[in-house]
């Protein structure tokens, strides 16, 4: 990844036999690769390979590598890499948290939850010519000389999964997935180049019906979490709008699939870039500006006037309006004709969820994809979903001051009194496992003042000690530490 801190190697002695024995064995140095925007169309992640001169033979050995230098592990980056992440408990407890209401809220919708590889064939993402995404892929070659990516979103994946399961799967189907993705992009607040994201699909649904659950999913969500319509809105539109007044235009669809990737960029860069880019794709100025006045409308009522309530991009968008009023999210959503989503797949209705505030990034994404299936050799079923990314959700909780706090909590800290009792104490710990209780067992010889400190810090519910005469009578000492009660209670009724 560009600029990030070079990486070293660390040989350790028991396996500098086994490394020598790879062929080829390579070495990623991350400020060696920069993207090749200009000489090709994807990154590639090129490996470096040991020169001869760097494996030094021990006397009476072969297929050994000599020693580091004493101070060679010292210099080691402890930075996890540019745009990634550790997960640290208190961040893994934030993150759990939020995974269980994406799973809570997908599940109260009647979704299944689905996985796929990280690492998928980089076909699956080279789709149509122009695409940003094109440009953010981590790909490489691997040993088998196969060109395979990290996957940068999760909807290919789903699409390939749908094709090899065939009929075997009744349909509609409807999958979730909260899975990792990488992208290699320039970051901002609430953009990382790996990042994890929720997604919710329905395949096998024709009408606008799934399009309006797939939003009552997000808002039930939100909802779940102290999000409410004053924090959160959807902009929502149909590509239909775009095909139609293009249309008028004799616009191929080649252009018609470019114009969406710009139009995307709509807010991110000066108008006048766009109208150039425009006409670069084949757009005469009367197109142009007939589209750009049509993108500028905020109004149902004023795109009916304009395109007339024949076409299926107006009727369909009057019918998901009228479902939000019955699924009771009428408040969360507006008509933005400006709303396209860059991805070439999308055919029909898109949004957009948005913090109303301006100061972030879209939070998530989706619509309808009617023909993806068919762009990896499979029969095209209609089909709708959505994409919602774990970062900005984050930074935007944290503007609401929303964020919770989520303690690390024990039911139970177990502790020997008499270094003799230590084994004594591991068999209290295991009764109360066995009947499904947490317990954080004190592994050392501690003084009580250490016990009770630790018992505060993990918020443990319960201290249990281990004593010797109490053993010695089959009894241990039981502190409820919210109340300071303590009592006596002989090992078979420990619950």
């Amino acid at each position: 990844m560009a600029g990030a801190a070079p990486s070293l190697l660390i040989f350790h002695p028991r396996f500098t036999r086994l490394a020598t024995t790879l062929r080829p064995f390579t070495l990623i140095h991350h400020h060696h690769h920069q993207l090749a925007h200009s000489q090709r169309h994807f990154s590639s992640v090129t490996p470096h390979h040991f020169n001869a001169a760097d494996i030094t033979p021990r006397a009476g050995r072969t297929n050994s590598v000599a020693s580091p230098p004493a101070d060679y592990a010292q210099k080691i980056d402890v930075n996890p890499p540019k745009g990634t992440r550790d997960f640290p408990p208190e961040e893994m407890r934030l993150r759990n948290w939020l995974f269980n209401n994406f799973r809570e809220a997908s599940e109260l919708f009647g979704f299944e939850e689905v996985d796929y590889p990280v690492l998928e064939s980089e076909a699956l993402f080279i789709r149509k010519a122009g695409e940003e995404i094109r440009d953010q892929l981590y790909c490489f070659e691997d040993k088998g000389n196969r060109r395979v990516a990290l996957r940068p979103e999760l909807t290919p994946s789903l699409a390939r999964l749908v094709i090899q399961k065939g009929k075997s799967v009744p349909l509609p189907i409807k999958w979730f997935a909260i899975g990792q993705c990488w992208r290699y992009e320039r970051m901002t607040r609430g953009r990382r180049r790996e990042h994890y994201q929720w997604n919710m699909d329905i395949i096998g649904v024709p009408d606008v019906t799934g399009e309006a659950e797939l939003i009552s999913s997000i808002v039930t969500f939100f909802k779940r979490i102290g999000i409410t319509a004053k924090d959160v809105g959807f902009k929502i539109s149909s590509r239909k709008v775009l095909q139609e007044v293009l249309s008028l235009y004799s616009v191929p669809e080649a252009s018609f699939a470019k114009a969406c990737i710009i139009i995307d960029k709509m807010g991110k860069i000066p108008m006048e870039e766009i109208k150039k880019e425009l006409k670069l794709v084949d757009l005469s100025n009367d197109a142009i500006e007939d589209l750009l006045q049509v993108l500028s409308m905020k109004s149902l009522t004023e795109l009916e006037e304009k395109l007339g309530d024949a076409g299926e991009a107006v009727r369909e968008l009057k019918q998901l309006f009228s479902l939000a009023e019955k699924f009771g999210y009428t408040e969360w959503i507006q008509f933005d004709a400006s709303v396209v989503r860059g991805l070439a797949y999308y055919t029909g209705i898109v949004f957009e969820g948005f913090d109303r505030e301006g100061k972030l990034r879209a939070i998530c994404g989706g619509g309808r994809y009617d023909h993806l299936l068919s762009t990896f050799g499979g029969d095209d079923i209609p089909a709708c979903g959505f994409g919602f990314g774990d970062a900005v959700i984050i930074e935007l909780l944290k503007e609401r001051q929303l964020l919770p706090e989520v303690p690390f909590e024990v039911e139970n800290i177990v502790c020997s009194l008499d270094p003799d009792l230590q084994g004594a104490a591991a068999t209290v710990a295991t009764i109360l496992r066995g009947k499904g209780q947490c317990v954080d067992l004190v592994l050392e010889n501690k003084p009580l003042k250490w016990v009770f400190k630790r018992a505060a810090r993990i918020n443990a519910q319960r201290l249990i000690l281990v004593g010797r005469s109490e053993w010695e009578r089959g009894m241990v000492n039981v502190k409820v530490l919210s109340t300071g009660e303590q009592q006596e209670v002989n090992l078979d009724d420990l619950q």
